[in-house]
């Protein structure tokens, strides 16, 4: 990686930061988060429940399509949850042999909205589905990215709509000299994950 780009994800790096500590500063007015959930104060507790679609009224306003089209979105429960035992005995291991740091799967699977009382047990079943389901493709493309930059650490010719966060560590596509001489560095360089607990 070139010295600009390097300074370039330097400070999209601190900028992520600051605006990740931004959004929780003004999230926390309401909630603390604690080891094992979220508490909300009294107030907005209140609030959220006075809010809340209790299921049969959510059922009768549901609209025909989306109920027959639910059983759909729940069947891709079946493949993802054999994704991730397949990616996590995947990572489990090779990454020790490769040398690869392991990705925390909790950092990626958030399972919280449940703690929301303006949402009905649907709702929220709803929640754990997707939070589960798109906290997954998060977790599987870090595992994926971690591998890519093992085995194959090589940009595309083509621009990527949105590339993992390991790609700006690969050699340049049709820079032979230089996948040569830096493979063997690209497959350790690792530095900037911190270590898993």
């Amino acid at each position: 990686m070139n010295k600009r780009m390097t300074e370039l994800t330097a400070q999209i790096r601190e900028l992520e930061a600051e605006l990740r500590q931004e959004i929780q500063r003004i999230r926390i007015r309401s909630y603390e988060i604690r080891d094992h959930g979220v508490q909300f104060t009294e107030q907005a507790l209140t609030e959220h429940r006075a809010r809340v679609v209790h299921v049969f009224q959510y059922l009768r306003r549901a609209k025909l399509k989306h109920i027959l089209t639910a059983p759909f979105i729940w069947l891709c429960l079946i493949p993802a949850v054999l994704l991730d035992l397949i990616v996590s005995l995947f990572q489990a291991v090779c990454f020790p042999v490769y040398g690869i740091p392991r990705v925390r799967r909790r950092d990626h699977i958030i399972l919280d909205r449940h703690y929301l009382a303006y949402l009905n047990s649907i709702e929220k079943l709803n929640c754990l589905y997707c939070g589960y389901f798109n906290g997954l493709m998060s977790y599987v493309t870090e595992v994926a990215g971690r591998t890519e930059q093992y085995w194959c650490p090589i940009k595309h010719a083509r621009q990527l709509k949105k590339a993992h966060d390991r790609y700006n560590h690969f050699t340049e596509f049709g820079d032979a000299e230089g996948y040569r001489n830096k493979v063997a560095t690209v497959r350790r360089d690792f530095g900037d994950i911190e270590n898993p607990d």
